[in-house]
Parts: structure tokens; sequence; C-alpha cells
């Protein structure tokens, strides 16, 4: 992965339509793109929205950025008093709201930057919009939610907004995700197993861990990992 930036490509022309645009984005991030472009619901996740009308819309915002390290990836940490994914790390996000719009125009776009503006207080204006990911669910939650892929073209500053939210906002560097070190298979209580992380003093796992694990996948970036190393989620509550 490198530094260097594009002049435009496939999705720059729909910025007016949609507000995605590709323009200028770092090289490294093409993969990311195609792969936005291309890959199906189901490699993402077996769980996929339902019909019906008690299914929640929501939006996460997956934004990319370049650090110290190279790139990176924005997390935050719930707050351990939150009823639904207490003390959980996770991508900025939450439901749609009236104001959001038509979840059918835009809506899941504008829902992601706002939640990461209201919960980690970064300035939507640095954030450049490239592409989206299949609705997926979260059944525990009812949540369908949107993947919206961004480039923090100008990073801002972050941090806690409200701690009854979220107790932390960190970055953790692309290269600490594919290192097969930091890589395990998360065992619950219930029987769910998938994918995780343990990065910046953080267990990732879940839906968060799954996106991320199949990101990683589709783009190529993904390094052979131990599949048979196993972290009980009873052993650290």
């Amino acid at each position: 992965m490198t530094g260097a930036t594009r002049a435009g490509g496939s999705g720059s022309t729909e910025s007016t339509r949609t507000g995605l645009s590709t323009a200028g984005l770092p090289s490294w991030l093409d993969p990311v793109v195609e792969a936005a472009r291309t890959v199906r619901p189901t490699q993402l996740s077996r769980f996929l929205p339902p019909a019906g009308d008690d299914v929640r819309e929501s939006a996460v915002l997956i934004l990319f950025g370049d650090g110290a390290q190279g790139p990176e990836l924005l997390l935050m940490e719930r707050s351990g008093t939150l009823r639904s994914h207490a003390g959980q790390p996770s991508f900025p996000g939450g439901a749609l709201d009236p104001e959001d719009g038509d979840p059918e125009d835009g809506a899941p776009l504008r829902a992601a930057l706002r939640e990461a503006e209201e919960e980690t207080g970064l300035d939507p204006a640095g954030v450049q919009l490239f592409g989206v990911l299949p609705k997926l669910f979260i059944p525990v939650s009812r949540f369908a939610v949107t993947p919206v892929l961004g480039w923090w073209r100008e990073p801002s500053p972050v941090g806690v907004v409200d701690p009854a939210e979220t107790a932390r906002v960190f970055t953790v560097p692309v290269a600490d995700l594919t290192e097969p070190a930091n890589r395990a298979t998360v065992v619950h209580p219930s029987g769910f197993q998938g994918p995780a992380f343990l990065v910046e003093s953080a267990l990732v796992w879940g839906f968060t861990a799954g996106l991320i694990d199949r990101i990683l996948h589709y783009a190529g970036w993904e390094r052979p990992w131990d599949r048979t190393r196993e972290v009980p989620l009873d052993r650290l509550s």
C-alpha cells in the first residue's frame, strides 16, 4: 500500500447524484473501491435484511485515514452502560433519523456522517465518501445496516463526545489488522464464532470484526492467520 493519489475513477462522476466520489483517493484504496463495486451481499454475511416493517434502518461509517503508521481505520468503543452492544468496539454509526431523508436517496450517507460527528466529534467536511457496501442485518438489534466507506481527506480532532454513549475513540493501523499475531476466532457462550482482532488494547469482534475481515479479504490485504486460535468471550467478562 502506498500513499499515491489518483486523478479520478469510475465513481468520481457520481458525486453530484449520490454524494460519492473516488476522485483524488490514494491509490492504496483502489482495491477497496473495486470490492465495493463488485462484492455481493452473501459474500459479506449470511445475515441479510428480511422483509418487514420491524427492521430498523441504520448506517455505519468505515473511515480510512493516512496515519503515522500508514493506512488506518477509525473505531470507537461503546459505553459499557448501553443496552445494545455495550463495551464493544465498533464503527461510528447508528439509526437513521427523519432529518436524514429518504433511506433510498442518500439517507445512509447523511446518517453515517451525522452519527460519526455526534459520537467522535469529527468534522464531516473533511470526509470524502467513496462507496457503499451491501446492506447487512444484525438480528439481535433488528438493524439493517448500510456500511458507508469514507476517506479522511482532511483529518480533524476526534474524541469522546458523550461518555454515556462512547467510552473511547481510536484509530487502528491497517497493518495491525492484517498482522496474523493480532487475529483470532472469538467464541461466544451462545455458540457464535467469528473473526476477531486484538488491537489497541481492544478485542474487536462481532459485526464490526466481520466487516473488517471481509474488507481485508476482498481488498487482497488479508494474510494467512491461525483460525484455530480461539478467544472465549465468557473469559473476558
